[in-house]
């Protein structure tokens, strides 16, 4: 293991890919901090997945958790489970645990809807801010659903607002601020760009979006579960992101909102009964709930928020420091195998741990073949059109012998 330094820190760094063996993996495997939480998670034998940046993995206790939801709070307790259960509490109750992963306060997160959805919301209660201002602003190689949301709503909101879109980094955002700050209303980015892993430095970021007057919404789909977040530090005032990627919640699990507390008098641009003030009340009048409950708008689903809640429980038990510095480490061995073994391919992602996220992605002309040839060998990773591998680097359950078993079917395949 001569090739990596400061194990117990957790920063190793590759240096003789093409040296290294599979037992010098296996010894950093040993040697993991977290490796007792892979066997937390059902993971097919014979297969090494790669993909938990789109659909994060399924744990044990979350199989556990849905067979009592369903046999026992639903099956037995039926509708008295609403409150026997704490159903109609788990959208506070687990926005408040996720809110623990991503640095935000008690009451600023609330699971609801989908991440679209929760987009939209968050778009709107941003525009209100300062009705004056009339851009969204927006990386121009953001998620491109995250772009459909903001065209939708600026043609919902009848056309006076326009959405701008800029090149990524946070040098390119900045000067546009500096040109066109009076004019912007808000700022909403990826934080951690989900084809290059490119990462925004959010800080900086979101202090030149306050500098002009103007507010801050993150997309957090690809960070939160796979590196450290402190919203509150940052200053952030809003933010969206998805369940089921590094989070493990489950194909199509519900999304969280975030919203500063600064802005809780903020109006519901999706008005419904669970975000009334007494929603069995049945009132014919609206009366906006208190708080972050003020954005909910339609009834929980309560089995796949189960499941949800069930895996960040998982999450918060792992130290998240150790998790980022064996993220950077797995991505930092792949990029430097790949670059040793498969010169053909060429790494779009950034080398430096510090500005990346935890996947890679590789270019090749071929990409679909190469990935449907990669998973007819048991490794799993995902394309994005027209030429791009994505690899992720789940570090609670992705091995650094996974890592050198999956770059060994590359080389076979390309």
């Amino acid at each position: 293991m001569g090739s990596y330094g400061e194990t117990r820190a957790g920063i190793w760094r590759y240096h003789a890919a093409m040296t290294e063996t599979r037992d010098s993996f296996a010894a950093l495997d040993h040697a993991d901090p977290l490796q007792r939480f892979r066997a937390e998670f059902d993971l097919p034998p014979g297969v090494i997945y790669l993909d938990g940046n789109s659909l994060g993995a399924l744990p044990h206790r979350t199989r556990e958790r849905l067979r009592a939801v369903v046999d026992r709070e639903w099956g037995e307790g039926l509708i008295r489970s609403w409150g026997d259960a704490d159903w109609i509490g788990m959208p506070q109750r687990t926005g408040d645990k996720i809110a623990r992963l991503i640095g935000a306060h008690p009451g600023e997160v609330v699971v609801t809807d989908s991440t679209s959805v929760d987009l939209f919301k968050a778009l709107s209660l941003a525009l209100q801010v300062d009705p004056a201002r009339r851009l969204v602003v927006s990386d121009r190689n953001n998620f491109p659903t995250d772009l459909y949301v903001a065209e939708s709503l600026i043609a919902h909101l009848g056309a006076r607002h326009e959405l701008a879109l800029v090149d990524s980094g946070e040098a390119a955002l900045e000067a546009f601020l500096a040109s066109r700050g009076s004019e912007v209303a808000v700022v909403m980015n990826t934080h951690v760009n989900f084809t290059t892993a490119r990462m925004y430095d959010m800080a900086r970021a979101t202090a030149a979006i306050h500098r002009v007057g103007a507010v801050a919404l993150w997309d957090l789909s690809h960070s939160a579960g796979a590196l450290p977040l402190d919203l509150a530090a940052c200053d952030v005032d809003f933010a969206v992101g998805c369940g089921y990627k590094y989070l493990n919640g489950g194909p199509g699990a519900p999304a969280y909102l975030y919203v500063a507390k600064r802005f809780h008098h903020l109006r519901q641009p999706i008005a419904g009964w669970m975000g009334h003030a007494s929603p069995f009340d049945f009132s014919g009048q609206y009366r906006a709930a208190t708080g972050i409950s003020r954005y909910l708008s339609g009834t929980p689903p309560v089995i796949s928020m189960a499941a949800l809640e069930s895996s960040v429980d998982l999450m918060l038990e792992a130290p998240m420091a150790e998790m980022r510095r064996k993220s950077i480490a797995l991505c930092d061995a792949f990029i430097a195998l790949v670059e040793a073994k498969c010169p053909r391919l060429e790494v779009i992602t950034p080398r430096e741990g510090a500005v990346r996220g935890s996947h890679v992605s590789l270019r090749h002309p071929r990409s679909q073949d190469v990935m449907n040839a990669l998973i007819a060998r048991g490794v799993i990773g995902d394309c994005r059109p027209p030429d791009l591998l994505r690899f992720g680097f789940a570090p609670l359950y992705v091995r650094y012998i996974d890592v050198w078993d999956a770059v060994e079917a590359l080389v076979q395949v390309v």
